[in-house]
């Protein structure tokens, strides 16, 4: 079983960082820093600005936050979503299993929004939002877990259709780690879940689904890590690495080789997920894929956010930068700490530098940037501020480039609030363009916020590339009670 157990006093967001539906601390172990090449051929298939989620089909981004520890109806830990309707006005609607149409009811340590994940399931032009539930009672089967859909509209989300575990009686946290993509190139939006809890085995809805909770296909990928309570699947990821046109998974856990932390990369192919040619890439739960140097193929980041006790670990945290080509993630790489020349700040023990990230083009040049956070970062005097760091790629389209990057807190000016102890600022961060100008526009989650009740700061994209906003969301202003603890921020669905 694992080795080398670290805890990190963050609890730990979505995209298969479950401990964030299911305790304040995630034990994490370290991971060999290495590459395994494969051969394959595939040509190119351009990919510069990620897609937004748009519930409501009216061209403009809408954004889903998580507060999985949400009081509902005096359910603790019964969790909600909010979703924030991109345009000149935004509004921001809150769901839960209480919210009319959504299936079942809220429950005492469900965690509903435990992870999330959008994608067109039902093919209808609207994006829909699964929602897991990792801790959803089912009959007996306690912890079992469900996934919701809730369907998108001409309104927004409404309705929604239940995701049955294959494997009841479990009690393995199935809707733990998801992740929405096209796996087999078909054309229609595949569900990819896993049980945090439970099997290494993830399932893999395919086909489309349908609002009577029906998949055109089912089908489960057994990849190289370890199972059982603590184990399994930690996080999911999607994105085309090799070129193919076809979403490939990246999948977090301890590898069976040497029960370190590792990042799998298995590839897509006409047949779906397959581990026939799987590469491990370094050690780190976060991940992103998108083009950061325009050739066409998608580059693997990832967050590794350990001091120390695994390769690749530095001081304060390390993001890597695992560029594609047709044999799937083995080109080049890059490596950026606080002490990289020309990144703000200094490495410091506990920043988590790289805790969470996600690609945009946050400046309008038709290049990816890459955001950054270090929740765990103390600055003048106050501990666990949070920060995020801005790395914009090259004006040429070679990269990520260290020029001109920026570091942003609570008491940057333009940033609402102020820093504050245990706010984790940054404790989730999202590029989407919400007011539909051109500009990826950043989410940044603050779970810590007002005593761990939460809250999100949207920092609009200004011309020059720089990040300003008005004011946050918080628990009060989304109508979510303050009963507890519900960590509003904690994730974004991707």
């Amino acid at each position: 079983m694992p080795k080398h157990k670290r805890t990190s006093p963050l609890a730990r967001s979505r995209r298969g960082r479950l401990a964030a539906a299911t305790a304040t601390a995630a034990a994490l172990t370290g991971g060999l820093l290495t590459l395994t090449a494969t051969t394959a051929t595939a040509a190119p298939a351009a990919a510069t600005q990620p897609d937004d989620a748009d519930f409501n089909g009216d061209g403009v981004a809408d954004l889903a936050t998580s507060a999985p520890h949400a009081n509902v109806g005096g359910k603790d830990k019964a969790g909600q979503v909010v979703v924030t309707y991109g345009g000149a006005e935004q509004r921001h609607v809150t769901y839960s299993q209480n919210s009319a149409g959504v299936p079942g009811s809220a429950e005492t340590r469900d965690y509903f929004g435990g992870d999330t994940a959008y994608g067109d399931f039902d093919g209808d032009g609207y994006d829909d939002l699964a929602v897991g539930a990792p801790g959803e009672d089912v009959g007996s089967d306690t912890d079992g877990g469900t996934v919701q859909v809730l369907w998108g509209s001409p309104g927004g989300l409404s309705g929604g259709s239940t995701i049955k575990d294959p494997r009841p009686t479990k009690h393995d946290n199935f809707g733990g780690p998801i992740q929405a993509g096209d796996f087999d190139g078909d054309g229609k939006d595949d569900l990819a879940v896993g049980a945090a809890s439970g099997a290494a085995t993830i399932d893999v809805l395919d086909g489309g689904i349908s609002r009577s909770g029906a998949t055109g296909g089912r089908y489960t990928v057994l990849p190289p890590i370890h199972s059982g309570e603590g184990a399994g699947p930690f996080n999911l990821h999607s994105g085309d690495v090799n070129g193919d046109g076809k979403d490939d998974l990246i999948v977090n856990g301890y590898s069976t080789g040497d029960d370190y932390n590792a990042n799998l990369w298995l590839p897509g192919s006409a047949n779906g997920v397959t581990t026939s040619g799987v590469q491990r890439l370094p050690a780190g739960i976060i991940t992103d894929v998108g083009d950061t140097d325009s050739d066409g193929y998608g580059d693997v980041i990832i967050g590794l956010d350990w001091d120390e006790g695994i390769d690749g670990a530095n001081k304060g945290g390390t993001v890597y930068v695992v560029k594609g080509n047709a044999n799937g993630p083995y080109g080049d790489s890059q490596a950026f700490t606080q002490d990289t020349a020309g990144i703000p700040g200094g490495s410091e023990k506990g920043d988590f530098f790289g805790s969470e990230l996600d690609l945009g083009d946050i400046n309008g040049d038709g290049h990816l940037d890459l955001v950054a956070s270090s929740p765990g970062e103390d600055l003048n005097g106050v501990t666990d501020a949070g920060s995020l760091t801005v790395i914009y790629g090259a004006a040429d389209g070679s990269g990520l480039s260290t020029a001109g990057a920026a570091l942003y807190s609570q008491d940057t000016p333009g940033v609402p609030n102020a820093n504050e102890k245990s706010d984790f600022f940054g404790s989730d961060v999202h590029v989407d363009d919400l007011n539909a100008d051109g500009r990826g526009d950043v989410a940044v989650g603050a779970m810590g916020e007002n005593g761990l009740n939460g809250a999100v700061y949207i920092l609009d994209a200004l011309p020059d590339g720089s990040l300003a906003g008005t004011s946050g969301v918080y628990t009060s202003t989304v109508g979510i009670s303050s009963s507890g603890t519900p960590r509003l921020g904690v994730g974004f669905a991707d």
